[in-house]
């Protein structure tokens, strides 16, 4: 049987760690992979944060990964378009291949980095999918 006390942690546990989780998951991206600290996040910190998740991912190690290792972040159809060989797998080439495209979405300045207001939009949310 449950003491009153331990109800009343629990339930100060679960009201305190709200907040504060919420405020985890709206790290700035670009403080989470800006390497050179100007802003802005280029085209090579992208690659590299996704080559870094891509890594993370792959947890048989097999250098490729399917729907099930990318956990929703493309769709069925994304990731039929994505992969040339059509072997139901993205290779890393083919996955910074759809990072790129998207970075170039998300870029309409065309200026080769993108800011905060770029990253907000549908465009730069889906490229964010793709790197956390």
């Amino acid at each position: 049987m449950m003491s009153r006390r331990y109800v009343v942690l629990m339930l100060a546990a679960v009201t305190f760690s709200g907040p504060a989780l919420a405020a985890a998951r709206r790290v700035n991206p670009i403080k989470l992979f800006d390497t050179d600290n100007d802003g802005t996040l280029d085209l090579a910190e992208v690659k590299r944060a996704a080559s870094a998740l891509f890594a993370k991912l792959d947890p048989d190690h097999d250098g490729t990964l399917d729907a099930r290792e990318l956990r929703g972040r493309l769709s069925a159809k994304e990731l039929a378009a994505a992969d040339p060989d059509h072997d139901g797998t993205l290779t890393l080439d083919e996955y910074l291949a759809v990072v790129e495209q998207r970075f170039n979405a998300a870029n309409p300045d065309k200026d080769g980095t993108l800011d905060a207001k770029e990253l907000s939009s549908p465009a730069g949310r889906a490229l964010l999918r793709l790197l956390k």
